[in-house]
């Protein structure tokens, strides 16, 4: 059995095409051993825009784009990547693969061709597995600095090798064999069947999406009951309070046993609360949040930050 790993750059990508432009790909045994590293030259037929994911600022592909014309469209290579990837003899991997394999089947769809047909396992998900932690995107560069790999990015056949090595120190660290390490993982392939894809995934990333849609059900839940004692209840007219307008981060507002007794006690004592912060006097906030409200609070002036102990000693005292 060989390892293939593979990487695509695009001239452009909308939502129903995706022009490519390079394929990149590096062939090994299951002892790493290279047999071979190739960057494919696709003429894109099409202009390029580059955009980052959030489709703002351009990036800058490693090539001479004139260099793209003088190769032939992907239908002169399609049969060559088809034969790559389908063959039941190769283990296919990719770094945010999904993303890669749309824009094969993209391709397929702007030129009429037969869909792919293969399986496939993504290293940012078995990376993130390895060291659990599902809470952000790890890119190539992040993962391959802390490993010493040296490579061009956004060079097709670079991203590539790049990949590689992140799957040869995961069977190092794990001590398996490569064909063993999806399994040790508990990772899930993904595939696609003319024309549908079923993302790779794990059971411990499966887990934790579990977990975080539960976190973000009770959240909006508390935030709700938050919202409703709010609009119900009334502040005296006077108190030591008087004058004082007082906004919870985010927090502090969800955790409704903490957030709707201390708003009860800032009401009774006759101070007023509200959610923006342009009108607050008191803003209220752990010392290490870092969420965007509490940014956008510290930002502003003529304010007064505390955190809840100091709110509750506030409120006893008055």
């Amino acid at each position: 059995m060989n390892l293939v790993f593979f990487d695509i750059e695009c001239a452009s990508v909308h939502k129903t095409t995706a022009k490519i432009c390079a394929f990149g790909y590096v062939v090994c045994d299951e002892k790493f051993n290279i047999i071979k590293k190739e960057d494919i030259l696709i003429n894109p037929k099409g202009a390029f825009h580059l955009t980052d994911r959030r489709g703002e600022k351009g990036l800058e592909l490693p090539y001479d784009y004139a260099e793209f014309k003088k190769h032939p469209p992907f239908p002169a290579v399609y049969s060559f990547i088809k034969e790559l990837l389908e063959d039941k003899n190769n283990l296919v991997f990719g770094h945010a693969i999904m993303n890669d394999v749309k824009y094969l089947d993209l391709e397929t769809l702007r030129f009429h061709l037969p869909p792919f047909n293969f399986d496939f396992l993504d290293s940012q998900i078995m990376y993130m597995t390895h060291i659990k932690d599902f809470s952000r995107q790890f890119g190539l560069e992040y993962i391959t600095e802390s490993l010493n790999v040296t490579f061009t990015p956004h060079r097709a056949a670079d991203d590539a090798y790049a990949t590689m090595k992140i799957i040869e120190e995961l069977c190092r660290l794990r001590s398996v064999s490569p064909d063993k390490l999806a399994a040790d993982l508990g990772i899930r392939c993904g595939r696609i069947r003319n024309h549908n894809i079923v993302r790779p995934t794990s059971e411990e990333f499966e887990k934790f999406i579990k977990e975080r849609e539960a976190a973000r059900e009770l959240r909006s839940r508390n935030r709700t009951q938050f919202y409703i004692f709010l609009s119900r209840r009334k502040r005296k007219k006077s108190g030591p309070l008087c004058g004082q307008v007082f906004t919870f981060s985010r927090n502090i507002e969800d955790d409704v046993d903490v957030s709707i007794p201390l708003v009860q006690r800032i009401y009774e004592e006759g101070g007023a609360y509200t959610q923006k912060l342009g009108d607050c006097t008191i803003y209220v906030c752990e010392a290490d949040d870092s969420t965007v409200r509490t940014k956008n609070a510290r930002q502003i002036g003529g304010m007064h930050i505390i955190d809840t102990v100091s709110l509750r000693e506030m409120l006893k005292n008055d």
